[in-house]
């Protein structure tokens, strides 16, 4: 399965970095994707709902290990071109997409 497109939407939060909209061939998207930085780094968490208990629960996820490292090389090396492109802007005084 081809990813087609992702797109970052930062965040200026303390552990919450960026949610994540992913394409998948062109026909299918998953939003809501959460890049967080963990005690070891950067993890990628899926979208979730919150269950009656208080616990959550993903509503969509990769199957196999190896789909999951495709996903999250491709996710990270996005938010950290955006990443770079935000302190660029930042930089020469143009304003910030951080939201």
């Amino acid at each position: 399965m081809e990813i087609t497109e992702v797109r970052v939407h930062l965040r200026n939060e303390d552990k919450l970095k960026a949610f994540v909209t992913v394409t998948f061939e062109r026909v299918f998207v998953v939003r809501n994707m959460k890049v967080i930085e963990g005690e070891k780094g950067l993890i990628l968490c899926m979208p979730s709902r919150k269950m009656p208990d208080g616990s959550f629960k993903d509503v969509a996820h990769p199957i196999s290990a190896e789909f999951r490292s495709l996903l999250e090389q491709k996710v990270f090396a996005c938010y950290e071109d955006e990443v770079r492109k935000s302190q660029a802007a930042a930089g020469t005084g143009a304003r910030s997409q951080v939201v």
